[in-house]
Order: structure tokens, then C-alpha cells, then sequence
């Protein structure tokens, strides 16, 4: 297996994870509400960070697009680890979560993109 069959693996994984998770948030998932609610956000903030989230996976699936998709992508993550920092959650499951979650649109990019491993060799 290949260095671009991982990627796309990696990629795929993280696409369908994120499709899921935006599902439930444009569909109005009595679990989001209640979630929301429990991390200090308006519980009706579930349809607009799922419209933010599908934006930004769109742009992600997209070849032409997939590095800011990425970028945006990190930017989400990031508000969600901010946010699980400042309840107090636990760190492995569920502050690093996006953690998790970029190490795969990140290198799921990286191992698919020729253009990206030019731009940012890991060895020279």
C-alpha cells in the first residue's frame, strides 16, 4: 500500500466522521442541544456550527481546496479543545480529540498531496 492510499484512507475516515457529526447538528439531534447546554453555549448554536462544519468539510473534500478546508477545519478543532480546556474535560477523550482529528485531515492531506510534501518536507 501506497503513500497516497493511506492518505486517501486517512482523508475518507476523517470526511465520513465529520459528515456524520454535521448530520447531527443540521438535523437538530436532541444530543447536540443538550450538549451545547452542558458545555455553557446556547443550545440552538447546533445548526449554525453545523453549517460553519459543512463548509468547511466541503472545502476539505474538494482537491482544489483541501488545504484550506484543512486550515479551516484546524480552526474548529481548535475552539473545541479551547472549550473542552475551559469546562475541565477529561485530556485524552476529550480535549485532544481534535487533535485526533487534525492528525488525520492533516495527514490524510500530506500523504495524498505531492504538492503539500513539497512544501513541507519532513526529511530533506
Amino acid at each position: 500500500m501506497n503513500a497516497i492510499t493511506v492518505g486517501r484512507a486517512l482523508s475518507v475516515l476523517a470526511i465520513v466522521f465529520l459528515a456524520f457529526d454535521t448530520a447531527i447538528k443540521l438535523t437538530g439531534a436532541s444530543v447536540v442541544e443538550e450538549t451545547l447546554g452542558a458545555l455553557g453555549y446556547p443550545q440552538n448554536l447546533g445548526f449554525t456550527i453545523g453549517v460553519v462544519e459543512l463548509v468547511c468539510l466541503v472545502l476539505y473534500a474538494v482537491p482544489r481546496t483541501a488545504v484550506l478546508g484543512a486550515i479551516l477545519l484546524t480552526a474548529l478543532f481548535g475552539g473545541g479543545i479551547a472549550t473542552h480546556i475551559r469546562v475541565g474535560s477529561p485530556l485524552f477523550t476529550h480535549i485532544l480529540f481534535g487533535v485526533y482529528l487534525g492528525l488525520f485531515v492533516w495527514g490524510g492531506l500530506y500523504l495524498r498531496s505531492a504538492h503539500l510534501r513539497e512544501l513541507v518536507p519532513l526529511t530533506r
